[in-house]
């Protein structure tokens, strides 16, 4: 049996599978200047992880779904409806308080993140032969990877990063719970090890993609969530992890895995270099939206605005978050198929 990669080996294990090992190891290497970096390249680490990372790989959804014309037809009642849902909501959230409305919105960004990890797992577990056991055993595994850093989150001592802003999730410090859930995070893992061992020596084969994202899933979120408190490292494993990845499989699954006529007006896209082109745009798009930010909301990396927009909050805020919102509630409908 072959090994399943998505696109190529080598491109899976450097855009897909790799991104959390590398910056993993770039951490520990780094990590006396780390506090250095934050202090005094905060401006860039913003700009390349925030913006060209973090909101870039939002915008490759278009790539697979309103760039496309046969797709926008598919999907035309979704793809309208949806952003207004969204804004409304927005709207009406905001409406109880702006960390009601941020609070919701990490939830579901959580659980949107969560929700990447099993997708892919699942990807590379696609021509495997399944049984109810060897199913529940990698959801297990890939939910305890990504659950337990979060509860960890919740019922710990204050972490020094948020997903969003301060004071989003429930926090319920209990030392207590932790140990529980700590034992049972180590069982579950111990149950993933033992069985996947017998498993590939009976079938005289081992799953390498399928359980490099599981390795890599459990430890970009230990160490960016539970192992390390530091608000860099935290969006180093958490953004890396989360958007190269999703950039990538956009690119091999919707771009350079498709034909020129299938592509139909994006076929200048399978041109030579057409992978800078793709990236190009995604940067573009991105900047223009986090400028649009810094410009109505924050004022943090690019002051430019003498403007007073709070009075407008309630519209501007659930505005700009409407890419965001849509992309977390849309990816859970674009990448099912029938064949799984």
């Amino acid at each position: 049996m072959e090994q399943p990669w998505i696109h190529k080996a080598k491109t899976d294990l450097a855009f897909i599978i790799g991104p959390s090992f590398f910056v993993l190891a770039i951490i520990f290497i780094f990590q006396d200047y780390i506090a250095q970096i934050e202090e005094n390249y905060s401006f860039y680490t913003w700009l390349f992880l925030i913006v060209f990372i973090d909101v870039a790989h939002v915008y490759a959804t278009l790539f697979k779904t309103y760039f496309v014309a046969d797709e926008f037809q598919k999907q035309k009642r979704r793809l309208i409806l949806l952003p207004l849902f969204c804004f409304v909501t927005g709207i009406v959230l905001f409406s109880f308080g702006s960390l009601v409305f941020w609070s919701f919105l990490a939830y579901v960004a959580v659980f949107h993140f969560i929700r990447q990890q099993y997708g892919f797992m699942r990807l590379y577990a696609r021509k495997e032969v399944k049984t109810k056991i060897s199913v529940w055993i990698d959801n297990l595994a890939i939910y305890a990877s990504t659950g337990y850093p979060m509860l960890y989150w919740f019922f710990s001592s204050k972490r020094k990063f948020n997903w969003f802003v301060e004071n989003e999730f429930f926090r319920f410090e209990n030392h207590g719970i932790l140990e529980i859930l700590f034992w049972i995070y180590i069982a579950i893992l111990i149950l993933y090890i033992v069985y996947t061992a017998v498993k590939s020596i009976r079938n005289r084969f081992f799953n390498i993609p399928k359980n490099s994202i599981i390795l890599g899933t459990a430890l970009s979120w230990y160490f960016g969530i539970v192992y390390f408190n530091d608000d860099l490292i935290f969006t180093l494993l958490n953004v890396v992890s989360h958007g190269i990845p999703y950039m990538a499989l956009v690119y091999f699954k919707e771009i350079d895995g498709k034909s020129a006529s299938e592509l139909g007006n994006l076929s200048f896209l399978k041109q030579y270099k057409g992978i800078l082109i793709y990236i190009g745009i995604l940067l573009i798009i991105a900047f223009s939206e986090e400028f649009l930010w810094e410009f109505f909301v924050w004022n943090e990396n690019i002051n430019i605005s003498s403007f007073d927009f709070s009075s407008w909050q309630i519209l501007l805020v659930p505005l700009l978050t409407v890419p965001q919102f849509t992309h977390y509630l849309l990816d859970g409908f674009i990448w099912k198929s029938k064949n799984g």
